[in-house]
């Protein structure tokens, strides 16, 4: 459909959504709330929720803290085997 600049149309379209109960349910009661159509309440939504989901996700910076590990006395890292078969024990070869 081409729309002229000095011409206002409505477009409606029919589609079948299948809603869960509770979005029914919370739907229904602010349409009762606020008298309006359960129409007039989804589409609302929608348009809320559309422009929040185009949205870019915030991300939160992760960040650890370094803790100073060192090794046990008895253990060395210049042999990394003797290192695993101490740690593992001998049988985990």
């Amino acid at each position: 459909m081409i729309l002229m600049a000095d011409q206002i149309r409505e477009t409606i379209m029919r589609t079948t959504l299948t809603l869960e109960d509770d979005v029914i349910d919370k739907a229904k009661a602010v349409a009762a709330q606020r008298h309006l159509s359960f129409r007039a309440v989804v589409n609302e939504a929608l348009r809320i929720g559309l422009e929040e989901v185009k949205k870019p996700a915030t991300r939160r910076s992760y960040q650890t803290e370094p803790h100073a590990m060192g090794l046990r006395t008895g253990y060395n890292l210049n042999n990394i085997q003797e290192l695993l078969a101490q740690a593992e024990g001998e049988d985990f070869k």
